[in-house]
C-alpha cells in the first residue's frame, strides 16, 4: 500500500471525523459563550461553572486532536495563538480583577485564530514562513 492510499480517508471516516470535530467545537463555542457571560456579567460562579467545564474538556480535546493529527500544528501561528490563550487563561489567578478584559481578549484572539487568511493561521515561527500542514478535516 503505498503512503498516498494510507493517508486517504474513506468517505465514511471522512464524515465521522468532520462530525467529531464540527460537534466538539459546538461544545466549545457552547461552553466559552455561557463561562464568558458569566464572567462578563459578574455572575456567581455556581451559575457559569458547567459551561467553563464544558469549555475546557472540549478545548483540550479540540487541543490534542491537532497536536495528534499534525504536530507542526504546534508551530504554525494558529497553534501558538491557542497556546497563548491558555497562558491568557491562566492569568485568572493572579489577574482575578481583570477576568471580564482578559476574556475580551480572548475571544478576539480566537477570531483571528479561526477567521484570519490560511497565510496568517499557517505561518510558521520556526520557518519564518506559511507551512501547510496534513491534509485537515475541517469541523
Amino acid at each position: 500500500m503505498s503512503k498516498k492510499q494510507q493517508q486517504e480517508v474513506s468517505e465514511f471516516q471522512f464524515w465521522i471525523q468532520r462530525l467529531g470535530k464540527t460537534s466538539l467545537r459546538a461544545l466549545h463555542i457552547v461552553g466559552v459563550v455561557g463561562a464568558g457571560g458569566g464572567l462578563l456579567l459578574g455572575i456567581e460562579q455556581s451559575e457559569w461553572l458547567n459551561y467553563w467545564i464544558i469549555a475546557m474538556s472540549s478545548g483540550v480535546a479540540l487541543f490534542a486532536w491537532e497536536v495528534i493529527r499534525d504536530w507542526r500544528w504546534l508551530i504554525q501561528l494558529k497553534g501558538v495563538l491557542t497556546i497563548c490563550k491558555i497562558l491568557l487563561l491562566l492569568l485568572f489567578i493572579p489577574m482575578a480583577n481583570w477576568k471580564p478584559e482578559i476574556t475580551i481578549f480572548i475571544v478576539l484572539l480566537s477570531v483571528v485564530v479561526s477567521h484570519g487568511p490560511a497565510g496568517l493561521r499557517h505561518y510558521s515561527v520556526v520557518h519564518r514562513k506559511v507551512i501547510h500542514g496534513k491534509k485537515e478535516i475541517k469541523g
